[in-house]
């Protein structure tokens, strides 16, 4: 390729940034200057006849990887926005871009004299966000990539050849072509690596990111290419750590989503499974840049489907609270925890290893109707707690708690309703009077400052009120849960609040419950469980404002901030930092864990090459208009 006119390079912004309806639209407009080399990708894209222009791309692309041409950065940079933007038009695959891109990125592993010129550094980020972006739809262009070789280089990316970076968008492109049972096999081939891999990734991506890039407090100490990519080149020191921060949990989720492949498909299951990195999949939910994505929950849901997995599963004690705690959170991804535990408890080999811890959580949620767009969650849940019923309490004989938890289960499900069933209009209402009234003397006592008392005065209300007196239940669980958080007693706050908000409509919606277990996992010091039911409450207190001024109550600005900083994704990385310097002060010689003296080494190499620190032009990272959430 020739060097372009000072002109041309004026325009290619705009040629990085154009969205049409086809590749061949993406450059409008007339350059400054006619160009008179022939093999310039850009007039080709602006040649009006078809079969002209498709081989003069082909040709392109056949040319790119052998030349040596500063300006192939900006190809690069179209090529990426017209994937991200088209991915699923055949032009570029049927006419050879993997190939190209798979040369390429060998090119920048080998030849690190080349990739350390002009700016070449941002290409082996762009071809294999090509790859994935052109693979992410359509088992077709899979199937010319992996018939093109894109897998060996995408996987000398995933070793950390280079950076974090380019790590991200190679295990986006191989999840890509491993979730299509045509190119699955071929990703296969790399079984054992590519697992052990992708978990060693999802486990340290975060401290990774945090040491190599958002923990560096000296700009000038960054790669500035990643600064670029990060931001679109325009942003500050604030907007690229909130943008890694967003990077880094696209890069655990889409380690998770390749392992999920993997183990869909009940493959590599004892590996996944090894104690340790269960562990570490219980801390892995994406944080609040994520939303989309259910991360560790969801790999552990699909290691439930298969008999080995929920055995490994089992034997965990950590893997089973954290299920229970999200079970009774208002997570997203709420119903994924209910459905892990019931997996585990419908299998007898697993269902007494985690009946004593499950039960004294599943029972709070007995009366869900809906959750997840699932019906009849609750019944569900009291058919597997109530499963052979005599064996389970016979079972747990040593554990009195879990006994009256499963036998008020019973009456509650099955005595109560029973006796309720024939119970008349009027007999209901006389009950509803009563209750009230009891209430209000549970009230009383509570203003008076005689909780305890108004704890028992609530508990009678309950015993007496009818099943489908949702309401005045409501607000009994909930006033009693007041009472508990007023004595110091956080689980049984969260249990009384959690009963509630099972009976709200929808689920999770009253407010005052969700501020109560708000602040018993706080007492507890669960975070991001206190997290999640403050913004509900805040969601709910916004949603219920008549008015156009919305106002957040103070005390939940509060908790909102506290929770958000304990939360924050490299929140452990931070800790083990500060920890790691405090022992060097105290003369400790030990090194940080998970190091890649490889990617290490060509860092230091990147950086100590001035052009990396200064001097860059700006490279368009992303479009304004993106799909698949890239």
């Amino acid at each position: 390729m020739a060097i372009y006119s000072h002109k041309e390079k004026e325009r290619v912004t705009s040629i990085t940034t154009t969205t049409t309806s086809s590749s061949s639209q993406t450059v409008s407009g007339k350059m400054g200057m006619a160009c008179a080399n022939p093999s310039c990708f850009f007039c080709i894209m602006k040649e009006p006849e078809s079969s002209v222009r498709r081989v003069g791309i082909k040709n392109c692309f056949r040319e790119i990887p052998l030349t040596d041409d500063q300006e192939h950065v900006l190809v690069l940079s179209g090529l990426f926005n017209i994937a991200m933007t088209q991915p699923d038009d055949p032009e570029f695959p049927s006419l050879g871009i993997f190939p190209c891109m798979a040369s390429l990125i060998n090119r920048a592993i080998t030849d690190k004299d080349w990739l350390l010129k002009h700016q070449n550094v941002y290409i082996p980020y762009y071809a294999a966000h090509v790859i994935g972006s052109y693979t992410m739809n359509k088992v077709e262009f899979a199937e010319i990539a992996v018939e093109s070789g894109v897998i060996p280089p995408l996987m000398e990316l995933l070793r950390g050849k280079l950076t974090w970076v380019e790590q991200r968008v190679a295990v986006r492109a191989l999840g890509h072509l491993a979730s299509y049972e045509r190119t699955f096999e071929a990703v296969a081939d790399y079984e054992q690596e590519l697992v052990e891999l992708a978990m060693r990734l999802a486990s340290t991506c975060l401290d990774m990111v945090f040491v190599k890039f958002v923990g560096v407090n000296d700009e000038k100490a960054r790669l500035k290419y990643h600064g670029d990519l990060l931001t679109r080149g325009i942003g500050g020191k604030e907007m690229e750590n909130r943008k890694a921060e967003e990077w880094a949990s696209q890069l655990q989720c889409w380690c998770l989503h390749l392992l999920n492949c993997f183990a869909y498909k009940d493959r590599a299951i004892n590996l996944i499974c090894r104690q340790e990195f269960l562990k570490d999949l219980c801390q892995m939910w994406g944080g609040l840049v994520n939303h989309s994505s259910p991360s560790g929950v969801g790999l552990i849901r699909i290691l439930c489907y298969h008999k080995p997995g929920r055995k490994s599963i089992a034997e965990s004690k950590e893997v089973v609270e954290s299920l229970c705690n999200l079970s009774r959170s208002s997570d997203d991804w709420q119903y994924m925890g209910i459905d892990c535990l019931l997996l585990l408890l419908r299998d007898q080999d697993t269902r007494y290893k985690v009946m004593e811890t499950a039960i004294l959580f599943l029972v709070d949620l007995v009366e869900l109707r809906s959750l997840g767009g699932r019906s009849y969650v609750g019944e569900a849940i009291t058919r597997t707690l109530l499963l052979d019923y005599n064996q389970t309490m016979s079972n747990l004989k040593n554990n009195k708690f879990a006994q009256r938890s499963l036998e008020e289960t019973w009456v509650l499900k099955l005595e109560k309703k029973r006796r309720e069933r024939m119970m008349s209009t009027e007999k209901v209402e006389e009950k509803r009077v009563l209750v009230s009234l009891i209430k209000q003397q549970g009230n009383q006592r509570c203003w008076l400052g005689e909780v305890e008392d108004a704890i028992v005065k609530y508990s009678e209300a309950l015993d007496l009120c009818p099943s489908r007196l949702r309401k005045e239940r409501i607000v009994l669980y909930s006033n009693r849960a007041q009472c508990h958080l007023l004595l110091g007693h956080p689980d049984s706050a969260i249990r009384d609040t959690t009963r509630a908000l099972s009976l709200s409509t929808p689920p999770n919606s009253h407010r005052k419950s969700l501020w109560r277990r708000s602040q018993a996992y706080d007492m507890k010091g669960l975070a991001k469980e206190s997290l999640m039911d403050c913004i509900m409450f805040i969601n709910g207190c916004i949603n219920s404002e008549t008015n156009k001024r919305i106002k957040v109550p103070y005390f939940a600005a509060r908790m909102i901030s506290k929770q958000m900083e304990a939360t924050w994704l490299f929140s452990a990385a931070r800790s083990k930092i500060s920890s790691t310097q405090h022992k060097k002060g105290q003369g400790s010689d030990d090194e940080d864990e998970g190091g890649n003296e490889e990617q290490d080494e060509m860092i230091r190499t990147m950086m100590e090459n001035k052009i990396f620190k200064s001097g860059l032009s700006t490279i368009i990272e992303e479009p304004l208009i993106g799909k698949g959430g890239d």
